[in-house]
């Protein structure tokens, strides 16, 4: 039974008098790990998940099943425990008939890749490495979804990805290497494990710095952590309106060199082209030149503001939002990036680095997490790659630190010195996300505290 079929018949079990919406979605993703330099688990996993919500008499329910075979117990079960439900004053409809001009990008060659496929690029890191220990993964995934509800709205699509992270290490350094794509073939192995262990390398016995504020060139690897938590905390427009957001829509909140836009129709986006509600994804400009100028929206906030779903309701959004899934903070042109040696080469981290007259490279920001949404301070820690910059050149590894930082004071106005002019597909939190960031160079990073204490 196909995936329209199933959700067809499902609609037509749920009957007459009840607002249903079905959400059909076949998904593949595997997985190649690799540590001490050799492969130690490949597994795949295949799933079918049916997403069934029912609202009928001010009460909603929702329910999924991996059990296709017994979906009319299903169906009953959730009709059931609508009837006991209680009372869904915000019930903001099914969404209507749109049709999606946009199915979502999909490489079949991906989808359809092998363990061989995966392991062939691990073999190219390791061997890459040198000799380094090398570990990570190497990913790929897919899936096909079909929405449908009583009110007419019928669509599908599909998406694929893959990714690559992997570090080579010394007795005393970390190097990094990450890639996303919606093509396994723009995943190269070989470059991936160079430039890991060139970091690694650079990074030999590191010294330690007191902590205090210092002028930071972040990679993208280190920007796409705060793009995903400007994602969830700031530009959702439930906590817009519960007041647990720093956004002001109207302001100049972001320097001038920041725009940042939500498009799950990118080239190179590897998000589903609809949300969980039907409702089509469109390209929206968050922040326009340091002006902050939209939210992402689902059913139910753009009911309370009177304004429209942005296609960005997430299972789970009634209490917690809607959040973006392809987040992307725009490069700047200028000339090509110089392919250097060490810890500065790759996505025009060189050029930033040569203005920095004291500060720090940073490769990544790790196990960060939230200490207040309203302000969106965060704390976490430096990892796989710290140096220092003096004179525009990158000098010595450094041991990391412990920051405490708010991110949207990180990117205020006079606050960000450089933007790189290359932007770097990488990974988010979840298989089916992802964020596209370039390096950042900027006045001011709050660490608090370093490996002493």
């Amino acid at each position: 039974m196909s995936e329209t079929e199933l959700a067809e018949r499902i609609l037509k079990l749920v009957g007459d008098g009840i607002d249903a919406e079905v959400l059909v979605g076949r998904s593949a993703v595997a997985l190649t790990r690799f540590a001490n330099s050799y492969i130690h688990q490949n597994v795949a996993d295949e799933t079918t998940e049916v997403r069934l919500r029912l609202h009928a008499d001010g009460r909603t329910a929702t329910a999924t099943s991996t059990v296709v075979d017994g979906i009319e117990d299903f169906v009953q079960r959730t009709v059931a425990g609508m009837r006991l439900a209680p009372a869904d004053p915000t019930w903001p409809g099914l969404a209507p008939p749109a049709p999606v001009a946009f199915g979502g990008n999909v490489d079949e060659a991906t989808a359809a890749a092998s363990p061989d496929d995966r392991a062939a690029r691990v073999r190219a890191f390791v061997d890459e490495a040198a000799g380094l220990e090398a570990a990570g993964y190497c990913r790929t995934s897919s899936t096909r979804v079909v929405y449908a509800n009583s009110a007419g709205q019928h669509v599908t699509g599909g998406r694929t990805g893959a990714a690559m992270d992997g570090i080579a290490r010394t007795a005393t350094s970390d190097g990094l290497a990450r890639l996303a794509s919606v093509r396994l073939a723009d995943l190269d192995g070989a470059v991936l494990g160079a430039r890991a262990a060139a970091k690694a390398r650079a990074g030999v016995d590191p010294v330690e710095l007191p902590p205090g504020r210092y002028e930071v060139v972040l990679e993208p690897t280190a920007v796409a952590d705060v793009l995903q938590f400007l994602a969830m905390y700031g530009f959702n427009a439930k906590m817009v309106q519960d007041r647990q957001s720093f956004l002001e829509l109207g302001a100049a909140q972001f320097d001038p060199a920041v725009t940042l836009v939500e498009d799950a129709t990118a080239a190179d986006s590897t998000v589903l082209p609809f949300d969980v509600e039907g409702t089509p994804r469109q390209r929206l400009v968050l922040v326009d030149a340091g002006v902050s100028t939209a939210l992402v929206h689902d059913r139910r906030t753009a009911a309370k503001a009177g304004a429209t779903s942005t296609g960005h309701a997430i299972p789970g959004g009634a209490s917690f939002g809607a959040v973006p899934s392809s987040l992307r903070l725009l490069a700047h042109d200028g000339p090509a990036p110089v392919e250097v040696d060490g810890p500065a080469a790759d996505s025009g981290v060189a050029g930033l680095v040569a203005g920095v007259e004291r500060g720090l490279l940073v490769t990544d920001n790790h196990y960060t997490r939230v200490l207040d949404p309203r302000t969106l301070v965060v704390t976490g820690l430096t990892r796989n790659g710290v140096w220092l910059i003096e004179d525009g050149v990158v000098t010595t590894p450094v041991r990391n630190f412990r920051f405490t930082q708010s991110y949207p004071q990180a990117l205020a106005p006079g606050a960000v010195l450089g933007v790189g002019p290359r932007a770097v597909e990488l990974p988010g939190a979840w298989s089916e996300s992802g964020a596209s960031a370039p390096a950042l160079r900027l006045a001011s990073w709050n660490y608090t505290g370093g490996a002493s204490g």
